[in-house]
């Protein structure tokens, strides 16, 4: 009988020691787990005070300090080392703070007619929008015409800046043209009473940000 108590005793005492040593491990196991959820829950907020969910600026290319010629969408030099140097470093810093992805690059011109010549971007457009092509081989037949040129211009530089510095990484740039018909207010531009008029606070460059998700179709 006393063998038989003894060999009870020492099994009771081994099942007590394996339930703690279960316990045990699963309390390692829970702490764990929630050291695991706090690291994940900080990441996440120190992601979000990175990423500014603000509004982004909206940068400028001004004509009265970097100038086209008349009816012209080269690029001078002086205007191209500001792009270089300033604008697209500008970008790269503001696309990683407020996550962007598109960039937005819309030519404005003012109300002066750009006379008689003839348009040929319905024929040539996207040869000189291509990676070889040349705006140079453009000509504007409008207003219209003309700030597309200029902004498709900034755009293959900037392009070619992405690439061989390898900056702005994953950014699409995408050029548009507003012509004469928006102010520097952001307001439409009114009707010329008289004879339309030269005016370089309307000539302009404006970089616009976007995030743009996947299109979906409406029905």
């Amino acid at each position: 009988m006393a063998r038989r108590a003894r060999h009870t005793d020492n099994s009771e005492d081994l099942n007590i020691w394996q339930a703690f040593t279960d316990l045990m491990s699963n309390a390692f196991m829970i702490i764990l787990l929630l050291l695991l959820i706090a690291s994940v829950k900080y990441t996440t907020s120190q992601i979000s005070l990175k990423t500014n969910t603000g509004t982004p600026p909206i940068l400028l290319i001004k004509d009265e300090n970097y100038r086209f010629d008349p009816g012209s969408a080269a690029i001078p030099p002086a205007m191209l080392n500001y792009i270089t140097n300033k604008i697209a470093p500008d970008i790269e810093q503001t696309t990683k703070d407020f996550n962007i992805n598109t960039v937005e690059i819309i030519g404005h011109t003012d109300e002066q007619p750009i006379g008689s010549t003839t348009s040929n971007l319905d024929k040539y457009l996207e040869a000189a929008a291509s990676t070889n092509g040349s705006v140079r081989n453009l000509n504007a037949g409008s207003n219209a015409d003309l700030g597309l040129m200029r902004s498709l211009a900034v755009v293959k530089e900037l392009r070619k800046i992405q690439k061989q510095q390898r900056k702005m990484p994953g950014v699409k740039f995408r050029a548009y043209s507003a012509a004469q018909l928006i102010l520097p207010s952001g307001e439409f531009a009114p009707i010329p009473k008289n004879q339309r008029q030269a005016d370089a606070t309307r000539r302009r460059i404006e970089i616009r940000f976007t995030r743009l998700g996947k299109v979906r179709e409406v029905k």
